[in-house]
C-alpha cells in the first residue's frame, strides 16, 4: 500500500488535499462486484507507468519500490530492451 490517503482521487481531492480521501471500506464496497483490490490497482498502476517510462530509478522514486522490484516491471515492460542484459 502507499502511504498517500489519496490513491483515488475526484475533482475535490485533485485540487485541495483538505478533503477526505476515499477510505478503504468505500473502496470495497465499490468494487467488491468486480473483484478489484487495492494492490491489484496499485499494481497496474506500476505496470502502465513501466511502460510510459523505462527508467527503474522513476518507479522507485514514484512508487516507493526497492530495485529490484523496479527492475522486473522494466523488464516485463520492456522485454526487448532488457533481453539482451547479462545475466
Amino acid at each position: 500500500m502507499t502511504t498517500n490517503p489519496h490513491l483515488l482521487i475526484n475533482r475535490w481531492t485533485a485540487v485541495d488535499t483538505t478533503h477526505s480521501p476515499v477510505g478503504i471500506n468505500t473502496f470495497s464496497t465499490a468494487f467488491r462486484p468486480t473483484g478489484l483490490t487495492m494492490p491489484t490497482l496499485r499494481q497496474d498502476r506500476i505496470r502502465d507507468e513501466a511502460f510510459e517510462v523505462d527508467d527503474p530509478l522513476h518507479l522507485m522514486r514514484l512508487f516507493g519500490i526497492a530495485a529490484q522490484t523496479a527492475m522486473r516491471y522494466i523488464s516485463a515492460a520492456h522485454p526487448e530492451r532488457t533481453a539482451q542484459l547479462p545475466r
